[in-house]
């Protein structure tokens, strides 16, 4: 796979994520359970969505395409 394409990879799925974590699948409406570890689960989701951005921006640091400008 080419870095192209690994980066639109990278791209596409930054956005996929910041759609889906406004979405009632990582907010629920009006709670604050279930809970996990003692945790609510948004918190927790929470934590999972800003590990996988550090590793989408580090992915997409590594294949980002060269230029031309000098």
């Amino acid at each position: 796979m080419s870095d192209q394409a690994l980066w639109r990879l990278c791209y596409m799925a930054v956005v996929v994520l910041s759609v889906l974590t406004f979405t009632p699948l990582v907010l629920p409406l009006g709670t604050y359970e279930p809970m996990v570890m003692g945790v609510p689960y948004t918190l927790w989701t929470g934590i999972l969505v800003a590990l996988a951005f550090v590793v989408l921006t580090y992915v997409a640091t590594r294949v980002y395409p060269p230029t031309n400008d000098q």
